[in-house]
């Protein structure tokens, strides 16, 4: 059996998917911890761009309490997918993607281990793994701001693409848990 490859980013109402701790602070509740801690707690491997991968092993080593974001992060198997940088990695558990992201992701999902794999940590890498159709759910976490300004996850020459709701959760302070996968035909 395949393992599932997921993706969860923070969103506004209108669709800004960019530096989500700009918007995200006032809205942050209980259930919206679960629903994060549901989404890591099956994950056993990231696959993270360049970008991601920069910003985040410059933060997050070290950082490892047990509420933190860290202590999913840090010990988790990394997989970064870049063309500018160079092995060996750093940040620990932390591998090269060498060769073609779909070719080794696909490997990856079908290695016969277990756990999901989560791409995390970047707008372009997930936006790459779902439209090369390799992206089994995709979790949007929607807050009750509108942003303004900032980055989309998707853009107006984006294909169109039918979804279908696989759950839903609306949480206490108003954040919208959708998950989605794609729909056949």
């Amino acid at each position: 059996m395949s393992r599932k490859i997921t993706a969860g980013l923070f969103m506004s109402v209108d669709g800004v998917a960019e530096a989500p701790d700009t918007f995200q602070h006032d809205s942050f509740d209980a259930e919206l911890g679960a629903g994060l801690g549901a989404f890591v707690g099956s994950t056993t491997d990231a696959v993270l761009g360049r970008v991601g991968y920069t910003a985040w092993s410059s933060y997050w080593p070290g950082k490892d309490e047990p509420d933190d974001f860290g202590a999913f992060i840090n010990p988790i198997r990394k997989h970064v997918a870049s063309t500018t940088l160079s092995g060996p990695l750093e940040w620990n558990n932390s591998t090269l993607i060498q060769g073609d992201l779909a070719t080794y992701l696909r490997e990856l999902k079908n290695n016969g281990e277990q756990g999901n794999i989560a791409v995390v940590g970047g707008i372009n890498i997930v936006r790459s793994v779902f439209f090369a159709g390799l992206l089994d759910e995709l979790q949007l976490m929607i807050h009750p701001v509108i942003a303004g300004t900032g980055r989309h996850l998707f853009q107006d020459q984006d294909p169109q693409t039918r979804l279908t709701l696989v759950d839903s959760t609306i949480t206490s302070k108003g954040n919208a848990l959708l998950t989605y996968s794609r729909r056949e035909g």
